[in-house]
């Protein structure tokens, strides 16, 4: 007859997490982006800059 007896600071503790796990998960597919391929990108967009720069040096006059 007896059910079973839970802890509820343990059971609101562990939503908690599976809540904050859930969230993270999300994020990490809407802003999917590392550290690294952030910075990959930028420098990459610095080096077209200082090209279309140096182009833009050499060009002539009238």
């Amino acid at each position: 007859m007896t059910g079973e007896i839970i802890n509820l600071r343990r059971a609101r503790k562990a939503k908690a997490r599976r809540e904050a796990e859930d969230a993270a998960a999300r994020n990490r597919t809407l802003h999917g982006r590392g550290k690294a391929e952030r910075a990959c990108d930028t420098a990459e967009r610095a080096r077209q800059e200082q090209a279309r720069a140096r182009l833009e040096r050499s060009r002539i006059e009238d």
